[in-house]
């Protein structure tokens, strides 16, 4: 039946088409005459078909008018494509090494349990958190055993399920800095919790206006590289988050979403270290693969695994195993740090590039951010960037002015243009830079 609808709507079978008989349709796909003759009334009944004694079976001309409509139908156009993509926290997914992975996927493959292609341990396969435990400890100064880990489906699964477990064990209201993604404050909200903002500056987040708070369980940083601004948590307030969550037992979650892209010295060390009893650790592949892998992780500590893992339940839509055993190949065979070693010296030649670039054609922009992660801020000779992003020219090379991840609470104290310099295929860099620096005054 879903073969005769499809043809009548495509238009293969036109209204007025007469179909063959029953017994000769039964006969041409080898089947029971029955079930043709009860498809056909069924066709019938729908609309699809009419059929008279004596004439036949054929598509009926109300048929016409479905085709008809489905014709004129409004179709949702695809979003259109930038001229150049430099969008911040996109990785060069040209770039993604599909050899290395290709082997990776049939190693794990070949080693699988037959137990894993069943329901997905919401904790993650074993074999991926021991390997994040390993790389981590390593890569990222974090503390923790593979006990501690709960792999999701990217950084925003992560946050969603943190969200609900400290609503649920009576958090009401979480601190997030006063510049960040939207979708995280959207993802807190929706959890219900609300989210106060920390004001940024040139030492990140002011983190002692924690004290004055009233009912915040927690505070949401991005210590290594804050996003967007790209500044660093200065030590002496790395330090005092960490003695405002021992004094009071609040949370804080460390989003450490490009940690190992720094091209000036060597990365910082995630906070997580210092106090993992009262830090969680939010990673992703996201910046250092590709966000289409939808592989992220938790480092949490003891008293919080089991709540978060709780969250997600035992169906629960989750990565896919296969994808979590060959990340776990990928980090043991050593693949992972040599891909990570490749794109921080590409991306460093393409800041250096980028920056270069402005500074001759537009000495009147500033650039700033820290050396580190994928993206820098222009500030452009006569301010009011988030205006001008919205300019045909500069949505063309799908950039974001700052307005767009100012928290609605607070006050415009700053703009800026948020540029990435990954996305880019290699071959397409060059042509990008040139079409940015045409924009510039």
């Amino acid at each position: 039946m879903d073969a005769l609808r499809d043809a009548i709507r495509s238009g293969r079978l036109s209204p007025g088409t007469r179909l063959p008989s029953s017994r000769a349709f039964a006969s041409d796909l080898g089947i029971a005459r029955n079930t043709v003759a009860r498809a056909y009334a069924e066709l019938v009944e729908e609309g699809w078909l009419t059929s008279q004694h004596g004439s036949g079976t054929t598509v009926s001309r109300r048929a016409a008018e479905a085709v008809r409509a489905e014709g004129l139908r409004v179709r949702r156009l695809p979003a259109r494509r930038p001229g150049h993509d430099l969008r911040p926290g996109q990785p060069d997914l040209s770039s993604f090494p599909r050899g290395q992975w290709s082997r990776a996927v049939k190693q794990a493959l070949h080693a699988v349990p037959f137990e894993a292609f069943g329901y997905a341990d919401p904790y993650g396969r074993p074999e991926l958190r021991l390997a994040l435990a390993e790389y981590l400890a390593r890569a990222r100064g974090v503390v923790c055993r593979p006990d501690n880990i709960v792999v999701c489906c990217g950084a925003a699964e992560g946050l969603t399920l943190l969200a609900r477990a400290l609503a649920g064990a009576g958090v009401v209201s979480l601190a997030v800095e006063s510049y960040g993604l939207p979708t995280h404050r959207e993802a807190l909200r929706t959890a219900g919790l609300r989210c106060p903002p920390l004001a940024v500056d040139g030492g990140g987040a002011d983190v002692a206006a924690l004290d004055d708070m009233q009912d915040v369980g927690g505070v949401l940083l991005t210590p290594s590289h804050q996003f967007p601004t790209g500044v660093p948590l200065r030590s002496d307030r790395r330090a005092a988050v960490v003695d405002w969550a021992g004094r009071t037992g609040g949370v804080i979650i460390e989003d450490d979403y490009d940690g190992e892209f720094r091209y000036d010295r060597s990365p910082v060390g995630a906070l997580q270290g210092v106090d993992p009893e009262r830090v969680v650790y939010m990673g992703t592949s996201s910046k250092s693969l590709a966000p289409g892998l939808r592989l992220g992780w938790l480092v949490l500590p003891d008293r919080l695994v089991e709540t978060v893992a709780r969250q997600k339940g035992e169906t629960e839509a989750t990565c896919g195993f296969v994808d979590q055993l060959a990340m776990a190949e990928f980090i043991r065979t050593g693949a992972y740090d040599k891909h990570i070693r490749a794109m921080r010296a590409q991306y460093r030649r393409r800041r250096e590039q980028l920056v270069d670039a402005v500074g001759r054609s537009s000495p009147a922009t500033r650039v700033t951010g820290l050396p580190a992660g994928l993206h820098v801020l222009l500030h452009l000779a006569g301010g009011n960037e988030s205006a001008a992003a919205q300019e045909p020219a500069w949505r063309n090379l799908a950039v974001e002015g700052l307005a767009l991840y100012r928290h609605p609470e607070v006050d415009v104290d700053r703009d800026g243009l948020v540029v990435g310099f990954a996305a880019p295929a290699q071959s397409a860099w060059p042509a990008a830079v040139e079409a940015l620096v045409r924009q510039l005054p």
